[in-house]
């Protein structure tokens, strides 16, 4: 080698084709080219003509290509990398939120599903339910005993995956997400039912993210204490369905008045349907869009082959219908009653309990009816809009109760809560008053103006006969004599004996009294005419026979027991025979009851505000009343025409196929003279007790001209008294 900078070095090379089979060779590349003066290329290649090209040049579009591709896999790369790195914090950040919010809990050794709230099942007296109450509205029902469509139905919906997840669905919670990302509003919920039955047990409805950490702790709990079936029946007891309805039982006597066990398909979808916004679905409020909601829960069936397009189709094809807004059927009336109840007899209910009552719903089905009747056949000419009807029989078991004209629209019970002017039908105790005091039914009595102090009772429409018996005057009603007869026995009188016979309101002992213008209720005056039925007995009135547990233990049962007698038999023979009187001939003939012995009283208040009729045979006392709720007169409707027919149509079908029975009592006129020589001979034992007359009264004098009654010391109005005794000489008992 020689020091020119002109020549090339060469440089051995390995590999180059073209050599022996040493594989020894050189290349341009392997090749140093001079360099002063000039920039060293990085490579070159040889074009056509042999000159040397830059491999930049020669690489140029396929380097743009590999740029290309390599920015695109590396922005894949990129987000790949990145997404699991966000993954892997989120889910340190997530374990970490459920470590701390899991840390604020009771350990899970201590959790324990609660108790479902009571339910208090209402039985008639033939066993069948008439309603159940209670937090829940329905009894736990076994999903093995419910209508198989309605499992099938809710899992469909509400969790497809519900058998085969683990309390959590990732795969319905990522489908839930999309969904309300690509509607922008919320359209679907990702919790399962494990996940909503934990909520309905142990939290509140808010939404956050604490409760719905809890949430899912709480399903992965019940996931491992219990079993699918365990779970599902669970929710399905528990979950609100609108209407006031918690639980299947509820809901389906709520909707369709039908038990959970006997719903059909396209029932069992509907209330599936429910489930998404109970309050706002209800085919109370709006049954078309609950009838929408249960064709989407009929086609998610179908393509999870819970049915076949036969079934859904049949399904389909049932008609919408609105739900009552209310518990409908007056039974409901009883059975407020019976919860009303339920503390004074048993305390506090804390476990399922079943309560037997005395209503017989063929009764009460009746009552209704009648009720309802009546008044959409007078209700224009009539302006009567409301009604009661009270039915008991000899024992003080109460067989119907109808409060009012629709449950659904009203629930307020005017049966037992509507206090009112009874009218004349009060004057039976005025008139029992002075029996016991020694006047008789033939005893006579001049119906004519009167007037004591500034207060001048008048007759209706201003109408008086002169001189008749007390039994006249009672079945036609004289205002006149019946303020005459509390005034001779006194106003304080007529309050005890009323009292006496079963009512319980404040009584103002005035001379008004006979009037009936003190209030009362329906049940209460029904249940005061009682004795008159079985001979002068006041039993306890009741709508519950008997209490027990869902396994039979007894809590409370109502002894049998026909009360204290509260008046003389003879007495109640003589009531009973004046006021079969009103039925024959007097101002209640509308009440007769073909082929049966009956009696009662009409009663109208001023202005026909209240129109009553209270009646009774041996068997049954009935008590109806027609009024307004807000006191607006009817028109000129008296007892004797609206409650008179009422109790008619009632006590003729509730009688249909029951033996024939006669009233207390063997009362019969004409044996007066009889009583006045026993009545001559006990006064020629004992003082005289003087009565002043009364302003206007024409005299005391009867068929006998006996002008003064008994003491009553020696009356004893508790048993009959003295009156008794009299009676039990003459009929030689």
């Amino acid at each position: 080698m020689t020091g020119n900078s002109d020549m090339r070095r060469i440089e051995p090379s390995f590999d180059a084709p073209g050599r022996s089979d040493n594989g020894l060779s050189l290349s341009e590349e392997d090749r140093v080219l001079p360099t002063k003066g000039k920039r060293k290329p990085n490579s070159s290649s040889r074009t056509s003509n042999g000159r040397a090209q830059p491999a930049s040049r020669k690489r140029g579009t396929s380097g743009r290509k590999a740029k290309r591709r390599g920015g695109l896999f590396g922005f894949l790369r990129g987000m790949v990398y990145w997404s699991l790195v966000l993954a892997l914090w989120a889910g340190i950040a997530g374990v970490g939120v459920v470590v701390y919010y899991g840390a604020s809990m009771p350990a899970a050794t201590t959790w324990s599903v609660p108790d479902r709230p009571p339910n208090v099942k209402i039985v008639a007296v033939d066993g069948e339910l008439v309603a159940n109450r209670g937090m829940t509205g329905g009894q736990a029902v076994g999903l093995h005993e419910m209508s198989p469509h309605l499992p099938k139905a809710v899992v469909a919906i509400e969790d497809r995956r519900f058998f085969s997840h683990f309390g959590v669905d990732p795969i319905g919670l990522s489908r839930a997400m999309v969904e309300n990302v690509v509607n922008r509003r919320l359209v679907q919920g990702g919790s399962t039912i494990s996940q909503q039955l934990a909520k309905n047990l142990f939290l509140d409805p808010s939404r956050t993210i604490e409760r719905k950490v809890q949430e899912v702790l709480m399903a992965f709990w019940l996931e491992a204490e219990f079993s699918k079936e365990q779970i599902l029946e669970m929710y399905l007891n528990r979950v609100y369905f609108g209407s006031g309805a918690y639980g299947v039982e509820a809901a389906s006597r709520r909707y369709f008045n039908k038990s959970a066990r006997d719903i059909t398909l396209s029932e069992s979808a509907l209330l599936a349907g429910l489930l998404v916004a109970p309050s706002r679905l209800s085919p109370a409020r709006d049954p078309q869009a609950a009838e929408a909601r249960s064709q989407l829960v009929l086609a998610a069936m179908r393509d999870q082959g819970m049915i076949g397009d036969s079934e859904m189709a049949s399904a389909m094809s049932a008609p919408a219908t609105r739900a009552p807004a209310f518990w409908t059927g007056s039974e409901h009336y009883a059975a407020d009653r019976v919860m009303g109840e339920l503390r004074r007899l048993i305390g506090d209910v804390r476990d399922d309990i079943i309560v037997e009552t005395t209503i017989d719903l063929n009764l009460q089905r009746q009552a209704e009816r009648t009720i309802r009747a009546i008044i959409d056949e007078n209700r224009d000419k009539a302006n009567a809009s409301q009604a009661a009807l009270v039915s008991m029989d000899s024992t003080g078991a109460v067989r119907a109760m109808v409060g009012g004209y629709d449950y659904a629209t009203s629930q307020f019970d005017r049966a037992s809560e509507a206090r009112r002017q009874p009218g004349s039908a009060f004057k039976p105790f005025v008139f029992m008053a002075a029996l016991e005091r020694g006047l008789f039914p033939d005893t006579i009595r001049n119906d004519q103006p009167v007037r004591f102090g500034r207060w001048a009772p008048e007759n209706f429409r201003g109408r008086y006969e002169g001189p008749m018996t007390l039994s006249e005057a009672l079945a036609k009603s004289s205002n006149s004599i019946a303020a005459q007869l509390a005034m001779e026995v006194g106003p304080e009188s007529v309050v005890e004996s009323a009292w006496r016979m079963g009512i319980q309101s404040d009584l103002e002992p005035n001379a008004s009294i006979a009037l009936g213008t003190s209030e009362v209720t329906p049940l209460e005056l029904t249940s005061a005419f009682v004795p008159f039925s079985n001979g002068g007995y006041r039993p306890e009135m009741h709508f519950v026979r008997r209490i027990t547990t869902e396994a039979g233990k007894i809590l409370y049962e109502m002894s049998p027991q026909r009360g204290p007698q509260v008046v003389s038999p003879h007495v109640v023979g003589m009531m009973n025979a004046m006021m079969a009187e009103t039925l024959k001939d007097g101002t209640g003939r509308n009440a007769a009851i073909a082929g049966w012995p009956a009696a009662g009283k009409t009663g109208t208040s001023q202005n026909s505000r209240d129109a009553w009729f209270v009646g009774y045979t041996a068997k049954l006392t009935t008590g109806v009343w027609f009024g307004n709720d807000d006191g607006k007169p009817m028109n000129n409707i008296t007892g004797g025409s609206l409650p008179a027919q009422a109790f008619s149509r009632f006590m003729a079908s509730a009688h249909e196929g029951v033996p024939v029975a006669a009233l207390p009592g063997d009362w019969q006129g004409g044996t007066m003279q009889r009583i006045e020589d026993v009545l001559r001979a006990e006064r020629e034992r004992e003082p005289a007790f003087p009565v002043q007359p009364v302003a206007g009264d024409g005299g005391y004098g009867h068929t006998g001209s006996i002008d003064r009654p008994l003491p009553p010391a020696e009356v004893g109005r508790q048993n009959g008294g003295r009156i008794g005794s009299i009676m039990d000489v003459i009929l030689g008992n």
